[in-house]
């Protein structure tokens, strides 16, 4: 029991100089500009140094930073690294008041933000902003995420360097409060904001319903991560913005000149989009000590291991036949069911299910980087492309290294990621997919985790796109140079978004067109969009920003590539771009420092931690299972075929006795004929609610039943309604 004696205190009875955090976003399409103040004070009697950790998105653009103390503002400036680290370091010495902001060295997500000598009594205000792109969900939803959590970090334990060491206090006693708004602004209607926070109504600024805003209902403890899902109309327009440069910026410079981001939708021909059946698809499962908490705050019997389990047991059942397969998990060690991956067939799946089933969150620490070594150490099947779903609810120490390598084997595989639970890193989580070329998903608050997975896996089955292309076609004397790598995967209504840097001069209502090029399944294909040269009104310098970022990005990596080549080339160059667009980077960081009136501040540093909060509470042992979900439970009985078997279990599943399900079978049809059309009825009557869980093995089904060209389907469907008491029509179960 903690004693409240004066102001807010640590659970180390530490005073938090933490008040409050006030955070605006203003949305515009798909692109989130995001201010934060967060307001301090120094309640003890002696000059505090105070250090707060905390998450931003792995892709955030951070690009101002200022600090106000009593009545004196102080605009941070961005500069190299070690020079803003002595600045900091001389000023605290000589008495003054300084900032530092930087980002982690280990991961771009994390930055922490050192607050230097603040007197007794005194109040700062810390006012930090960043742009991000949003991305786009599997139901075209836009997500943007507050990180609230920054879950304690794993150091493998070979790496060098020091970790942030973060101290973490049950969400009921975090000493902060959050107050959170947000405007949208589109070119088309928006639809709907949903939450997984409770929200006060939208409210809609105009009569087109173009522009919203929306706000988190009071009392918000900061328990979780505050997400924010946004719904337009009609989404998938291919749409181009074009932004004028800096006036105070040199012509030329990627500041001074303006610069058009794309965002393209390709739209594949029904005809080629029919599933592919072959593939090496390699499941990667989190199995740290964590995976055993609750999946989220109000669902206690699931825990992340457990719907991790009910996952891979849809995937297994809706592999393609002739496939290959292998399923790998990790925790501070790794281990894999077979040594290499094998043929999927009934015997593999039914080995590797009883595998599945026995596994618990019991591995230890997150070390990723060796299983994926030992992945891509495997060669590849010839013609059976290699997919690879990781699983993880955490975050590494070592971010960048583990999105090298998977960068590195990007030409061999697609690598589609998972984010389970609130804090997983989403540098990490999005590193994954874009540098495989995959496609990320997070499952948060009571998300289901399989809608989600099947949806990749759809995409998985997609024909991989080969040899894209994009070309400019601009007015003479304009030209472009693209600042976004190239785009290496696209899928059906997947977004790929692209920069450029406009050079040169154009009339006014001149117009630029691009065309994307890309060959599916050996189908040459295009996409083309025309888009005006004409900057758009106010758009602050968003695009400019996000575009520097995009660079930057590219450049670190570049720059990781190369570490045996020290001539520091990369670095200079990122480092004079970061600081003439004002963008953070790995090798820069945000000063300010506050010469006052002179006086030194008197007496000794104190430096504080201050906590963030700890909402998973590690559980060390797994709650009760709850009792079998019956739809799980019909799938765990289907064979990798597709078909059922009339046995106990599938009858158990449909909650009737063996004699029930036997009696009413048509006589001239065989049993494998009529499980499967029961299961079918059964799946199409109850469980139409999660019908993206189950339709590929469905379709599954449907084939093998094809294959059989049983007769009486009809007699069989009529007979499975009356028993099961349903009305599915054959032409619905697609007979």
């Amino acid at each position: 029991m903690m004693v409240n004696c004066c102001g807010l205190l640590t659970a180390y009875k530490e005073q938090v100089p933490l008040k409050s955090v006030v955070v605006e976003l203003e949305v515009r399409d798909h692109v989130a500009t995001v201010v934060s103040t967060l307001n301090y004070e120094n309640k003890e009697d002696k000059p505090l140094e105070a250090v707060f950790v905390f998450p931003l998105p792995g892709d955030a653009a951070v690009c101002h930073f200022s600090a106000t103390i009593g009545k004196t503002q102080v605009v941070a400036e961005v500069k190299e690294k070690q020079k803003a680290r002595d600045e900091y370091d001389d000023a605290l010495s000589s008495g003054q008041r300084a900032f530092l902001l930087e980002e982690s060295e280990q991961s771009p997500d994390v930055f922490s933000l050192s607050v230097g000598s603040l007197p007794p009594g005194e109040s700062a205000s810390i006012r930090l902003e960043y742009v991000t792109e949003l991305a786009v969900q599997a139901d075209d939803g836009l997500r943007f995420c507050l990180p609230a959590v920054l879950n304690p970090r794993y150091q493998p334990q070979d790496s060098e360097g020091p970790s942030v060491q973060v101290t973490s206090v049950p969400a009921s006693l975090v000493p902060y409060s959050l107050s959170f708004s947000a405007r949208v602004s589109s070119p088309r209607p928006v639809s709907k904001v949903e939450s997984n926070c409770p929200l006060d109504t939208l409210q809609y600024l105009n009569t087109e319903q173009t522009q919203a805003t929306v706000k988190l209902a009071a009392g918000h403890k900061f328990d979780r991560d505050v997400e924010l899902l946004i719904y337009y109309k009609d989404a998938h327009q291919p749409s181009a913005v074009v932004e004028a440069g800096q006036t105070s910026a040199k012509p030329g410079t990627l500041m001074g000149d303006p610069v058009v981001m794309l965002s393209l939708y390709p739209e594949f021909p029904q005809a080629v989009m029919s599933s592919a059946s072959c593939g090496e698809f390699v499941f990667l499962l989190d199995r740290s000590g964590s995976m055993g908490c609750p999946t989220n705050n109000s669902k206690q019997q699931e825990t992340r291991i457990g719907s991790a389990r009910d996952t891979l047991l849809l995937l297994l059942k809706s592999l393609p036949m002739g496939c290959y397969f292998n399923i790998y998990s990790f925790g501070s060690s790794y281990e894999h069911i077979f040594p290499n991956s094998v043929e999927y067939n009934q015997k593999t799946m039914v080995k590797a299910l009883k595998k599945v089933k026995e596994m618990k969150a019991d591995l230890g620490g997150t070390e990723l980087l060796k299983p994926l070594k030992h992945i891509y150490s495997q060669p590849c099947i010839q013609s059976q492309p290699r997919q690879l779903f990781v699983f993880t609810d955490g975050e590494v120490g070592n971010t960048k290294e583990v999105i090298d390598l998977v960068k590195s084997n990007s030409g061999s595989h697609r690598c589609f990621s998972f984010g389970i639970g609130e804090g997983a890193s989403s540098a990490l989580i999005n590193g994954l997919a874009k540098e495989g070329g995959g496609h990320a998903q997070f499952i948060t608050g009571t998300d289901r985790m399989q809608p989600k997975v099947m949806q990749s896996l759809r995409f998985a089955l997609q024909p991989s796109v080969a040899d894209i292309s994009v070309t400019w076609d601009l007015p003479k004397g304009v030209s472009v140079t693209v600042l976004s790598p190239p785009i290496t995967a696209v899928f059906q209504g997947q977004r790929s978004l692209i920069y450029g840097q406009l050079t040169g001069q154009s009339s006014e209502a001149a117009e630029g067109c691009v065309t994307v090029k890309y060959s599916l399944a050996g189908h040459p294909s295009q996409n083309q969009l025309h888009f005006s040269l004409k900057p758009a009104e106010d758009n602050g310098l968003t695009v400019h920003r996000l575009a520097a970022r995009t660079l930057i990005r590219s450049l670190e990596m570049e720059e990781r590539e190369r570490r045996g080549e020290q001539d520091g080339g990369v670095k200079k160059k990122v480092v004079e771009l970061s600081v003439q667009s004002g963008v953070s980077s790995a090798f820069t960081a945000f000063i300010a420092v506050n010469k006052g009136n002179g006086e030194a501040i008197q007496g000794p540093l104190v430096r504080r931690n201050v906590p963030t909060p700890d909402i998973s509470m590690r559980v060390s042992t797994e709650p009760q299972q709850p009792p079998r979900d019956p739809f799980l439970q019909l799938i765990s009985v289907q064979k990798a075929s597709g078909c059922w078997v009339l046995d106990p279990a599938l009858a158990a599943a449909m909650g009737k006795t063996s004699e029930e399900v036997e009696s009413p079978k048509p006589a001239s049809v065989n049993q494998e004929v009529w499980a499967t059309i029961l299961a079918l009825i059964w799946l199409h009557g109850f469980k139409m609610d999660a019908r993206e869980e189950w339709e590929l093995l469905a379709m599954k089904a449907v084939s093998w039943l094809r294959a059989q060209n049983a007769a009486c389907v009809a007699e069989c469907v009529e007979a499975g309604n009356a028993l099961l008491g349903c009305k599915v029509q054959k032409e619905a179960l697609g007979l």
